[in-house]
């Protein structure tokens, strides 16, 4: 067990052309929820992966699936930037890079206090939720079950590593565009695209240049 950060942060990565209907909606919908309407502008994750997991269980939610849930990182730079970056992955049908993805980051701590006063059932794993044997935990005092220091290793090749680094919080159907603190891009192009798409946003969070994110 390692001991969390006392302000842990959560990341979500998008394409940044799908900001505008995540504005429009105020918030993140759930994979279920987007091909419910139609599915994302621009879809970046693996098509096989994402099919799993409308049918993979959240085990501690009898009855709820991991594709009904909005998902997060508990860092920034995830494996899944460093496929967008490299490229080269078979079940990739994404191939503009990491430069057009952005960062969302919002506070575990306020997004679970959310979530409890809006009736909205939340969890984290340990490692990929993606994973048929991916271990599932709903209290707070659990924290320190995540591999910390996996989640900030910028070295991923040891598989114990790799696993913990891929730790993820999941909220139920919707994820509050309100609860966003800050934005994270890799480039200054990218920073003023968002910021022409929050010019009219009542919600604008820092946009930030912040290469450590990036591969």
């Amino acid at each position: 067990m390692t001991r969390p950060p006392d302000r842990p942060k959560i990341y979500h990565i998008t394409h940044i052309s799908n900001l505008p209907s995540i504005l429009a909606g105020d918030g993140l919908s759930s994979d279920a929820g987007m091909l419910h309407n139609g599915g994302p502008h621009t879809q970046i994750g693996m098509k096989s992966i994402k099919q799993r997991r409308l049918a993979l269980p959240v085990k501690c939610h009898q009855g709820d699936h991991v594709g009904e849930y909005v998902p997060f990182y508990f860092g920034p730079r995830s494996i899944m930037l460093y496929l967008f970056h490299a490229a080269n992955h078979p079940e990739l049908s994404y191939l503009g890079g990491q430069d057009p993805i952005v960062h969302l980051e919002a506070d575990f701590h306020d997004a679970v206090r959310w979530a409890d006063a809006n009736s909205r059932r939340w969890a984290f794993t340990l490692s990929n939720a993606g994973g048929a044997y991916a271990e599932f935990r709903a209290t707070i005092d659990q924290l320190d079950e995540i591999n910390w220091p996996a989640v900030a290793a910028r070295d991923f090749r040891d598989p114990d590593v790799k696993e913990g680094k891929q730790a993820e919080f999941l909220m139920q159907g919707f994820f509050p565009w309100s609860l966003v603190q800050r934005v994270g891009v890799q480039s200054t192009r990218i920073q003023s695209r968002v910021l022409r798409a929050l010019a009219g946003a009542t919600h604008r969070p820092p946009v930030e240049v912040i290469p450590d994110w990036y591969y």
